[in-house]
């Protein structure tokens, strides 16, 4: 066999390789059931309720950032986020949390904001304008 077969041999494996060690981190989202029958870390997207306290306060623990949300089966538990509070979390709708179920809370290590379009409320003025 040729040098060069086996180097074409080498990176078709690597290559292989890379995209079966990457599969494993690609995850669909779970829901706060899933999350609590699952031992180790899952995603969990669900709808922030503003309605509910959230509790952030730097001077006493500035890693320490509880809310609550509901997923998508419509159930809600208590978050907390081991980080600081994002800036502009209270204008999401939606967060993707990175973590697992502790007992009746799911403690997270990472959030993802997904913020309301910053044309949705232009689009709405447009709208009632064109129907005036």
């Amino acid at each position: 066999m040729k040098k060069l077969h086996i180097v074409g041999i080498l990176v078709i494996a690597a290559a292989i390789g890379l995209l079966m060690s990457l599969s494993g981190e690609v995850a669909t989202y779970s829901n706060f059931e899933d999350a609590s029958q699952k031992s180790g870390v899952v995603k969990l997207a669900g709808l922030l309720l503003k309605d509910k306290p959230m509790v952030y306060d730097p001077a006493v623990d500035p890693n320490y950032f509880s809310f609550y949300i509901q997923d998508a089966k419509g159930v809600s538990k208590k978050v907390v986020l081991l980080m600081s509070k994002p800036q502009e979390f209270e204008n999401s709708e939606t967060v993707v949390l990175t973590g697992s179920m502790k007992g009746e809370e799911f403690v997270a290590t990472d959030v993802l904001l997904k913020c309301p379009s910053k044309y949705k409320d232009e689009e709405i003025a447009l709208r009632n304008t064109i129907e005036s």
